[in-house]
């Protein structure tokens, strides 16, 4: 049983890494080819590569915000920047611009310097200068990293909220879903949501964005595998392998 768990974890990493690598290709000969049809013009402009598709990556929570936590003290915060810096590093692999709301460990309350006194208006603020943050990178794409609790502790399986406001934000959750189910979590039948004004940042943004819940603190078998390192690096191969499709405009087709 564990030599078959083994092969089914290298299955993953190879399929995923594949789809990552496909990706990064084909956006390596579209600007090669960029590059041959500009080299006909006469000006340096001419000769500009195209830009790359830029992602930002929210990694929920930090500093005195510690989020949901497990019944051994892991905190939300903690897990969530884990998660994100490894999507981070794949995603800018694979060569997408990509851009992190915190890369430590801290709310974002004072990222702008808007205010002296926060008393009282630091999640608030944090919440706010995240959407600030997203909307002025430009992104072509947001995807916010949280874990989850329940009090009941069968529940378990990641499961993926997107933003109302823009279309293309259901079919990227959507190919989050099927990657997992397929390639992670098979017995995984949560369906994807649209997200209500309860959460704050993807109602309110004005590009593709998703939110990913990885999993279930309260559920100790899923606890055990987030604290995992190999298997956080498979949980982020699958989420960039669905953002990178879905950025190919490829997804649904």
């Amino acid at each position: 049983m564990q030599a078959q768990k083994r092969y089914a974890n290298r299955y993953i990493a190879c399929f995923v890494l594949f789809c990552i690598l496909f990706s990064a290709l084909t956006a390596f000969f579209i600007w090669c080819g960029a590059i041959l049809l500009c080299g006909r013009g006469t000006s340096a402009e001419d000769a500009a590569a195209p830009s790359r598709p830029i992602i930002v990556i929210d990694a929920g929570h930090g500093g005195e915000d510690g989020g949901a936590s497990g019944t051994d003290g892991t905190k939300e915060k903690d897990l969530n920047l884990l998660v994100a810096q490894s999507l981070a590093d794949i995603l800018t692999a694979a060569g997408y611009d990509v851009r992190m709301t915190r890369t430590d460990d801290r709310l974002l309350y004072d990222l702008y310097g808007d205010l002296t006194d926060y008393t009282g208006h630091k999640k608030t603020y944090d919440l706010r200068n995240r959407l600030r943050f997203t909307e002025e990178a430009g992104a072509d794409l947001l995807i916010s990293i949280h874990m989850n609790k329940f009090p009941q502790p069968q529940y378990s399986g990641l499961q993926v909220y997107y933003s109302p406001t823009a279309p293309e934000s259901r079919t990227v959750a959507e190919v989050i879903r099927s990657y997992t189910k397929l390639y992670l979590q098979p017995e995984n039948e949560r369906e994807t949501k649209a997200a209500t004004s309860s959460i704050y940042l993807l109602h309110r943004i004005q590009r593709p964005a998703v939110m990913v819940e990885c999993g279930f603190l309260s559920n100790e078998e899923e606890l055990t595998r987030l604290k995992d390192e190999i298997y956080r690096r498979q949980l982020a191969l699958v989420i960039a392998c669905a953002a990178a499709e879905s950025l190919s405009g490829t997804a649904g087709k």
